[in-house]
């Protein structure tokens, strides 16, 4: 495991407004807000709205009148969701390792990118910032640490914009010095109550009994100093399910140098899922590739797709390079394994080409059925044939080696 923090959490600036101002750039400046009229609340507030006092969820009219030049932006159909996707999908150009926990922000577990030090995985998230921005017009902060709680809170440390890293063993000193109130569970109403009790930071936790702090916290007083000292170990969560994604892998009855055999092992997998995944009715975007080496470290690299697919032949390519990123080090391979995610069961559009797609798509069908019952009865794909004889081919070996 790395010696430095690999998690990112997401957190992007005034979503809504921030999507809104991407679609018509004269709002850019403004003191705009997305949100209902009269009888309405305030979705989401520009920076130069919130430093009127408008917040969310205010209600609109007294958002008018404490803001009388208030733009008041209703909200756009369909466009906040659609800006969301593109910005994850970004994400997972990154890392595979991808937890969208709301339309507006997630984490990322960049471990398994083969990152060899902080200063390379700082300009990896700095570069990604960017992206976002140069791609989609949409602000948003990042905080890196050893944990998601810590990343949390780092990413709305300094907002908008902001960028904070917390390193490996200073979780504590990070939040020792922050309002009581940027703690998880900690809310307006009980930071103030605290402070009736002369607790306004996370170390005035630390001056109390244990006793007191039962009666402040009940059973959960343990859990809340925990979380002051930046301690989580709950996991980025790249799926929510087992329907969301599908694996298979193989362990090698011995160990494995041979690139080329490993990638057609790879491919055949793909060709072993994708049938599964149109019976179900589903597309995906998202290949991973993990291998395990014979002392059982193991690393991953995924890439996501433009557009959701059923059809194995979009996929191929990405395999070589996939299995290049993970296979960092000069080893032999127990294991290698291959995941399909980000599952999608809606209908596609219709494109140019369309037609085409649907005659391979109806072709895939017909193999699906001859091949039924695990036994492929009809090959189309060289990776499907037996492998040449290592006798008779020059010798391969593993990347870098």
């Amino acid at each position: 495991m790395p010696n430095f923090p690999t998690i990112v959490h997401l957190d992007a600036d005034a979503f809504f407004v921030s999507c809104e101002q991407a679609r018509d750039p004269t709002l850019v400046g403004k003191r705009c807000a997305v949100g209902g009229e009269q009888r309405g609340i305030i979705s989401s507030a520009s920076y130069e709205a919130r430093a009127c006092g408008v917040y969310t969820p205010m209600p609109t009219a007294r958002a008018r009148r404490v803001c009388p030049d208030l733009v008041l932006i209703p909200h756009t159909s369909g466009l906040y969701g659609e800006v969301s996707r593109r910005m994850f999908d970004l994400c997972e150009n990154l890392t595979p390792e991808v937890q969208r926990n709301s339309i507006d922000e997630g984490y990322l577990d960049l471990g398994p990118c083969g990152l060899g030090s902080l200063a390379e995985l700082e300009v990896a998230v700095r570069n990604l910032q960017s992206r976002i921005w140069d791609e989609l017009r949409i602000p948003v902060s990042m905080g890196i640490a050893s944990n998601k709680l810590v990343a949390q809170i780092a990413s709305k440390h300094r907002k908008p914009r902001g960028f904070v890293v917390v390193g490996v063993g200073d979780e504590a000193a990070f939040l020792a010095p922050l309002p009581i109130g940027r703690l998880p569970g900690i809310g307006a109403k009980t930071e103030a109550a605290l402070a009736q009790r002369g607790i306004k930071l996370v170390s005035d936790l630390f001056t109390r009994s244990e006793r007191e702090l039962e009666s402040l916290f009940g059973r959960d007083w343990r859990g809340m100093l925990d979380r002051a000292r930046g301690r989580d170990d709950s996991r980025v969560e790249s799926e929510e399910g087992d329907a969301k994604s599908y694996s298979k892998q193989e362990t090698f009855a011995s160990d494995v140098s041979d690139f080329e055999e490993v990638e057609r092992v790879a491919k055949r997998m793909i060709d072993e899922l994708m049938p599964k995944i149109r019976a179900d009715g589903f597309k995906v975007r998202t290949v991973t590739v993990k291998v395990r080496y014979t002392d059982f470290t193991q690393e991953s690299h995924g890439r996501s797709l433009a557009d959701s697919t059923d059809l194995e032949a979009p996929f191929y390519p990405l395999i070589g390079p996939l299995i290049r990123g993970a296979w960092s080090r000069p080893r032999a391979l127990r294991l290698v394994s291959v995941r399909l995610s980000g599952v999608d069961d809606s209908p596609g559009q219709m494109e140019m080409f369309g037609a085409a797609e649907e005659r391979r798509r109806k072709l895939a069908e017909v193999l699906d059925r001859l091949n039924r019952g695990g036994k492929a009865a009809v090959v189309v794909h060289g990776h499907r044939l037996a492998p040449v004889d290592p006798r008779n081919k020059p010798k391969d070996t593993a990347p870098g080696a």
